[in-house]
């Protein structure tokens, strides 16, 4: 177990640098710069001022050169300052990612506790009037884009109470901190849970038909019993990676629904500093984006041990 966990660190390492480099050279293969867009905008391109402005920046310097100072400032702690507000890219970063984590969290509880347990009911209901409602829903879920259920839920906002929710960037009870994060985390959380629930539905049904399961109901064990004992603990490997999928793609997969409901996140403001060529915001981001998604996939490998005993990691 030992070695399994130091080759899946020394992978993540690996896959880490390899994404760094896409990173970095893809965003200056992009046409134009932050010293282009902010002149082209001024109307009048001095070459001596331009020089000098890429010159303070840094941007003039050759690209491996470019590479390794932001890799060493990165492990060092120092991710650089933002070209557009001229603050350290840590200060400009750091407030977004609490916002982000915390709708990202909402938003997967709100889809584990709706989609695990409908997917339950649907399977063991597999052909019923109910199974076929549930799955319209979930159909639903997928299809439906989340910006237009942004704004459905902002419109019958408005209907009911006259007002859109006004989002709260500090919230100081629990009370306020749900009541703030809760309409956005529910549009992002109906797909989500909608895929969680397939997934459910599919591999209970699997499971149903082990001859284990056929077994337990001859010993006398309730329904309850083998639908929850039996058959989602073998069931629920698919819906722990999909999860743990999930939890990866809403840290930087949010950018719709922070746009809609006027969210300060993580996801928002990358698409922000792309459009700048804000090259250390953009960078840090993408990086921190790839670090959460190489540790989920990790936690989830983990989680396959502790959920099946069956799996063991050879040393």
């Amino acid at each position: 177990m030992f070695a399994y966990i130091v080759r899946r660190l020394a992978l993540m390492l690996v896959t880490l640098v390899g994404i760094s480099i896409v990173i970095f050279f893809l965003l200056r293969i992009v046409p134009g710069n932050i010293v282009d867009i902010l002149f082209d905008a001024a109307g009048f391109v001095d070459p001596a001022d331009k020089a000098n402005l890429e010159r303070e920046l840094g941007i003039d310097q050759p690209l491996a050169l470019q590479y390794l100072h932001w890799i060493w400032g990165l492990l060092q702690g120092d991710l650089g300052y933002s070209y557009v507000s001229e603050k350290p890219a840590l200060q400009e970063i750091l407030p977004r990612i609490p916002i982000t984590a915390r709708l990202a969290g909402l938003a997967l509880l709100f889809s584990a506790s709706i989609g695990i347990p409908l997917g339950v009911i649907s399977a063991v209901n597999q052909g019923s009037r109910l199974d076929y409602i549930l799955r319209v829903v979930s159909l639903s879920g997928l299809s439906l884009p989340s910006f237009w259920l942004g704004l459905l839920i902002l419109m019958a906002s408005v209907s009911l109470f006259g007002n859109i929710p006004i989002f709260n960037p500090d919230p100081k009870t629990f009370g306020e901190l749900f009541t703030t994060y809760c309409l956005p985390a529910m549009a992002v959380a109906f797909r989500s849970s909608a895929l969680t629930m397939r997934i459910t539905r599919s591999s209970m049904l699997e499971v149903l038909r082990q001859d284990y399961i056929r077994t337990a109901r001859a010993k006398g064990a309730s329904e309850a019993s083998v639908n929850f004992n039996h058959a989602l603990k073998n069931a629920i490997l698919p819906v722990i990676t999909v999860v743990g999928i999930e939890a990866a793609f809403l840290i930087g997969g949010l950018i719709v629904t922070e746009t809609v409901f006027n969210i300060p996140g993580v996801a928002r403001f990358l698409v922000e500093a792309i459009r700048w060529r804000d090259y250390p915001i953009v960078q840090n981001l993408v990086m921190f984006i790839a670090v959460v998604v190489v540790l989920a996939n990790f936690t989830v490998d983990m989680l396959y041990a502790v959920f099946d005993p069956r799996i063991r990691y050879a040393d």
